[in-house]
């Protein structure tokens, strides 16, 4: 009888094919075993779906917004543990199945004392990316201080051994993030892979001497240009950084998507495109030019930033001082960041205030166009413009920013929701257009990915849905873009499938991080397995269109023509033996042949196909040698008749 298989069950059901066959029981090890690379391609954590079937109703709108230490305390570990490991297909295999604290505590436990050494767990969550110093993870650390004080404890905490009672209960509160670490199931699953491609990339673009650091203002002509570093920080919060991170500057005019982002969530996209356009200018990006309704194209020119300033300083909480705006400005830069370092330069701010007569130009240009709204004091409108310009931050800050708009608004480290998807989404287009200045046409077309740049040679990158990246080295080119972060860009979408025009499918030359290394070449088996279990001919006329190996078996050596021969598919058989090819006698582990599997249940029709089509095959290899030997013996014939020739004498004239 054909087997019903639920998908997430795929793989276990097509492998135990064989013990119907030859009579023998798998062990609940072998089914666990089987059931690896099922999860691996199906079983994907969804903490909404399990607090549903759980708690009986979706998590509130509001649930979002709620610390993270409230979130956590909705969740139950034997539920996670049942995600965790969820193979099981029988009352026993449950009864068997462990909680995933018991799982970590064995994966990381040293055999000679019994004990787990939070060294060397830390240290692996750090190869996955997480780093001991995530908000996330603040219970757990917290935790690890206390038993570390109370039992004074020689060394850091890092260095303590705890036992299987103590490990789980320290670990419980943080137990659905680091149990989804260890499954790989983060949007970089292989992510110490990535890291080295772009600890690779950092080291080729070093050498680079191109460009010329800005010098408009001395603090900024006091930058070293041999300072470079790149910070990367994905969607599930995933960090690495290398180079000169920790370095602090100014952000510039990488501020200026942020102030838009701002702006948009309090006062949405009707009111804010009232005043400032959405089209690239095709001008210098501080030049005395406004669009065809008299406003400035977009807001990631000087223009459109200091009216979207202007928008913030009048229309958003009007009663607010210029201080407590700048507050109020700097605290959303700081929840975009997950907290990170943020600071302001006062020095800079000063000299960008003297040195800002183009800026003034625009404002006095844009208030006799009258498109400031109502109002608006533009001295201090300028003094807002420069000082969210003169806010100050590193690498490893700005990649978060950018985390958080490759990730909808929600903040990858603290899961707090600062911005609205809308918002993001309008923040990332005009990036995507407009973000790098006179360049930014040739880098949509060359690298297609949002991002923005700054005088101080930050650049800040957006892979939507992804991750964020933010690279700083201060030489600049002619158009005031970061050669060496340019560069990087380049070598990312040339080594990964970023660009947003890359084909996700057959681009064969590309690398996707986003999958498992497995999991093209596994969904691929599995897919022509179980057509050929299923008897779906049309989907197997399919697989061999699209060039597939139709000879492709599991790792127990079972082939797409087993599963139809042990299904009593006869029309797969023949499509199998006729159209593709395939060998009629493969054997799996256990040394078994399609036409065993077919005996085994009683598909006389495919058992008499196998055989004739094995004696047509016998005869065509018996016809194939005799038609060999004599070609051999015409061969050897003819060779003797050319020796006898070259040895007999030539006629004398």
């Amino acid at each position: 009888m054909p087997h019903r298989f639920r998908r997430s069950g795929l793989i276990f059901s097509v492998l135990r094919l064989p013990k119907f066959s030859n009579g023998r029981r798998w062990s609940n090890q072998k089914v666990l075993r089987c059931l690896h690379l099922s999860n691996t391609l199906d079983i994907h954590y969804n903490s909404d779906r399990l607090f549903k079937e759980n708690y009986g109703q979706d998590i509130s709108p509001t649930a979002s917004r709620q610390p993270i230490s409230e979130k956590r305390k909705l969740w139950r570990t034997d539920v996670i543990g049942k995600d965790f490991y969820d193979v099981a297909t029988s009352a026993r295999d449950k009864d068997q199945a462990k909680h995933a604290e018991d799982i970590l505590f064995e994966m990381f436990m040293l055999p000679e004392t019994g004990l787990l050494s939070i060294g060397k767990f830390l240290a692996a969550l750090r190869v996955i990316g997480i780093s001991k110093h995530d908000p996330r993870l603040s219970e757990f650390m917290d935790g690890l201080k206390e038993i570390h004080r109370s039992t004074q404890y020689e060394g850091s905490p890092e260095t303590l051994k705890l036992d299987r009672e103590t490990f789980k209960r320290v670990i419980s509160p943080n137990i659905v993030l680091i149990s989804r670490a260890f499954r790989h199931q983060f949007v970089i699953p292989d992510f110490q892979g990535f890291c080295k491609y772009i600890e690779d990339f950092y080291w080729k673009i070093k050498p680079c001497t191109e460009g010329k650091v800005a010098s408009y203002i001395p603090q900024l002509a006091r930058m070293k240009p041999d300072s470079w570093g790149i910070s990367v920080c994905t969607i599930d919060g995933q960090r690495f950084s290398v180079g000169d991170v920790d370095v602090p500057f100014t952000i510039q005019s990488c501020s200026k998507p942020l102030t838009y982002a701002i702006a948009l969530e309090n006062l949405g996209e009707q009111v804010v495109h009232k005043y400032v356009g959405q089209e690239p200018s095709g001008r210098n990006f501080n030049e005395l030019v406004l669009d065809d309704n008299k406003q400035p194209h977009n807001p990631m020119i000087n223009a459109g930033a200091i009216l979207v300033c202007a928008l913030l300083k009048t229309l958003v909480k009007p009663e607010m001082t210029l201080a407590e705006k700048f507050d109020f400005t700097m605290n959303y830069f700081k929840r975009l960041a997950g907290n990170e370092q943020l600071g302001f330069n006062n020095a800079v701010f000063l000299s960008e205030r003297e040195a800002a007569d183009r800026n003034y130009a625009l404002g006095f240009y844009m208030r006799e166009h009258k498109c400031f709204p109502e109002k608006t004091n533009l001295k201090e409108c300028m003094d807002f413009y420069f000082q969210c310009c003169s806010m100050e931050a590193n690498c490893e800050t700005m990649a978060v920013m950018a985390a958080t708009l490759a990730n909808g608004g929600i903040c990858p480290i603290t899961e707090e929701k600062v911005l609205k998807p809308d918002s993001v989404r309008n923040v990332l287009s005009l990036m995507h257009s407009c973000g790098m200045y006179d360049y930014s046409g040739k880098f949509a077309f060359k690298v297609g990915i949002p991002a923005k740049s700054g005088v101080s040679g930050a650049m800040l990158v957006v892979i939507p849905n992804v991750m964020g990246i933010c690279t700083w080295s201060p030489p600049l080119d002619p158009l005031g873009n970061s050669c060496r972060g340019l560069l990087f860009c380049e070598e990312l979408v040339r080594k990964f499938n970023f660009h947003r025009y890359d084909n996700l499918k057959h681009a064969a030359n590309k690398k996707d991080p986003r999958r498992h290394r497995y999991e093209t070449r596994g969904l691929s088996i599995v897919n022509l397995l179980f057509s050929a279990a299923s008897g779906d001919v049309a989907a197997m006329r399919r697989h061999r269109l699209s060039g597939m190996d139709m000879t492709l078996s599991d790792y127990d050596g079972r082939t797409a023509l087993h599963l139809a021969a042990a299904e009593g598919h006869l029309a797969c058989v023949q499509f199998l033996i006729e159209q593709c090819q395939v060998p009629v006698d493969p054997r799996d582990r256990w040394g078994n042949l399609p036409i065993d599997e077919a005996r085994t249940f009683g598909h006389s029709a495919v058992v008499e196909y196998l055989e004739s089509a094995k004696a047509v095959k016998t005869d065509d290899e018996l016809s194939r040698s005799e038609d060999s030997d004599e070609e051999k013996l015409d061969s050897e014939v003819k060779q003797t008749v050319k020796t006898k020739a070259n040895e007999s004498p030539l006629p004398r004239e």
